[in-house]
């Protein structure tokens, strides 16, 4: 399936600052908008663009997917760049995903363990490789069973590119609204891709004392 062409239409939101002091800014990224400034022209819009709009010192940390929606923690400061960045990369992190699916898994909870890679011809799609691929591996809960897709708990315990929504449609059940990976039914059962960054929790760069921040679902 090739990536179904997308018009760049950020959002016209004003910043919405979940947290903020000397270390830290915390914000909920709207769907549609970039995480970081594209290459072209008409896409030098982005979180990261808007961020520093308000505040000149943010550094950026990590990103989400353009359609994907939630908690975007951003650091104040070069050290506490550094320590985040330690902390993504040595998954001292946790995150939790609220997405809508197509379908009724039957068990209520699982583990997916499936190795990604980019799929070179189709970028910036990434594809099942059991040969070349990275590990990635996802938790799943069911929240709820609606009449034709069902609401779940995702939990990432490795951070590839798109994993996610590749690890939901490789095992039977893709996120609706998903322009990359579901097919065109489900692709338009929804306005957006319906996946959600909810919470994440790290250690705050200035004590290390463990701390969670939220973004309510918006779907």
């Amino acid at each position: 399936m090739n990536p179904r062409p997308l018009q760049y239409a950020p959002p016209d939101t004003p910043l919405s600052i979940l947290h903020q002091d000397d270390d830290l800014l915390v914000l909920s990224k709207p769907s549609g908008l970039l995480s970081v400034p594209g290459k072209a022209e008409d896409h030098a819009d982005s979180l990261e663009t808007r961020a520093k709009a308000e505040f000149p010192d943010a550094l950026l940390v990590h990103r989400l997917d353009l359609e994907t929606s939630g908690v975007f923690v951003m650091a104040m400061n070069k050290s506490a760049q550094a320590n985040l960045g330690k902390q993504f990369e040595r998954r001292k992190t946790h995150k939790i995903y609220i997405a809508r699916v197509w379908g009724f898994p039957e068990q209520d909870e699982g583990h997916i363990d499936l190795p990604l890679r980019c799929d070179w011809d189709n970028r910036p799609r990434q594809m099942v490789c059991y040969e070349h691929g990275k590990s990635a591996q996802t938790d799943w809960r069911v929240l709820e069973r609606e009449d034709h897709a069902a609401r779940l708990e995702l939990i990432p315990l490795t951070g590839r590119s798109h994993q996610l929504r590749v690890h939901c449609a490789e095992i039977g059940y893709p996120i609706l609204g998903d322009p990359f990976y579901a097919p065109e039914d489900v692709y338009a059962a929804a306005d957006r891709l319906q996946l959600h960054a909810h919470s994440i929790t790290l250690h705050h760069p200035k004590d290390g004392e463990r701390v969670t921040f939220t973004d309510p679902c918006p779907f």
